[in-house]
């Protein structure tokens, strides 16, 4: 045989030997970490919490909320398809300011005059409203997903937009509620009046503690989206609501002049439902006009614990558990909703809403 050629296979055999034996000796390498994976904050979502202080489920007021998060009330949830912000909040809990009712819940840190422009929209689906209460009381099963609210005076509310839902029915109702500015120094008397959107309106109650109406054919189911725009210009509140599949519905309404400045304005459902347990009040001629305003947005649950002996149109007497958090979510004593996106747009008039903030927390 050739030396060369002997030289050169006893290269090639002694190099596959050594290759061979680093292949069984050498340690494996460790498998690269996935980096660490980074929270998505509400605000990551929908970019404007510099506008607003968070209210929460437990009465305190958490600021403004960049880059926050509380696993009980407010957080961010992934569908599958995309990111939504939750708001969510029990049956029972502190409140905040003097309400019956726990919210979380965006409140405007500035506040502005009717006459000038102003705007809040948001897309949205609610996920839970509370499984128990009373079928003959109004807010029973219901939650609030926008306001505006009045910072100054008797801080009544010209806008709250409802979701509410019976139990067993597959649909609820979406309506939006005008509260008078009561006249006079005694707000006792102040009542709401409400308009259907898609489904019932607030007045549309149960003849028993568990005898519910028909539902509404035209409602809208828990988890289905929905959309409203607020706009308000020169004294008018513009309302508009859209969800696919449903008609596009629109209101107006003017908060400096009053519809309701004598007993006879007063509308035959406030007759029905508020006059009987002695809210029959008139408003100031001039409604809103002499008052901060400011948008809230979230979720506010009209539904309590407290009984209906004391209030029969907003008192529930829901289940609360005394007031313990995980039991309550637990069997569905909660209201839940998602926002998908939501913008605001407030004029350079606007005025700091601190006092409102100092007054109620």
């Amino acid at each position: 045989m050739n030396k060369k050629f002997t030289t050169v296979l006893s290269s090639i055999f002694i190099l596959g030997f050594m290759l061979l034996l680093n292949s069984c000796t050498d340690t494996p390498k460790p498998p690269v970490k996935a980096e660490t994976e980074k929270t998505v904050y509400a605000s990551d979502i929908i970019p404007f919490f510099d506008h607003w202080k968070l209210i929460l489920g437990d009465g305190s007021n958490a600021g403004i909320v960049n880059n926050f998060q509380d696993e009980n009330y407010f957080y961010t949830h992934n569908d599958g398809t995309r990111n939504w912000v939750v708001f969510k909040t029990p049956n029972g809990g502190d409140t905040h300011g003097t309400s019956n009712n726990t919210r979380t819940e965006l409140a405007q840190i500035k506040k502005w005059s009717a006459m000038t422009p102003a705007k809040l929209d948001a897309t949205l689906k609610v996920m839970n409203v509370s499984a128990t209460g009373d079928a003959r009381v109004a807010a029973s099963y219901s939650v609030v997903i926008g306001q505006i609210h009045s910072a100054d005076g008797h801080e009544n509310e010209p806008l709250k937009i409802f979701y509410k839902k019976f139990p067993g029915h597959k649909k609820g109702s979406v309506f939006w509620h005008y509260e008078i500015n009561t006249a006079g120094e005694d707000n006792s008397g102040r009542w709401d009046f409400s308009n259907a959107v898609w489904g019932h309106d607030f007045s549309v109650v149960g003849k028993a503690e568990n005898a519910y109406p028909e539902e509404p054919k035209d409602g809208i189911e828990l988890g289905e989206e929905l959309s409203y725009e607020i706009e308000v210009k020169e004294g008018v509140m513009y309302l508009k609501f859209t969800s696919v599949g449903h008609e596009t519905k629109t209101f107006s309404k003017n908060l400096i002049k009053s519809e309701y400045a004598t007993a006879a304005d007063m509308p035959q459902q406030v007759k029905d439902l508020f006059v009987p347990i002695g809210q029959d009040g008139v408003e100031r001629e001039n409604a809103y006009a002499e008052e901060g305003l400011f948008f809230k947005l979230g979720a506010y649950n009209q539904t309590n614990g407290k009984s209906p002996e004391v209030n029969r149109n907003w008192c529930s007497g829901a289940e609360t558990h005394g007031g313990d958090l995980k039991k309550q979510y637990a069997d569905g004593n909660y209201a839940e909703v998602w926002f998908k996106a939501a913008k605001i747009m407030v004029s350079d008039a606007a005025v700091s809403n601190e006092g409102y903030f100092t007054k109620n927390d």
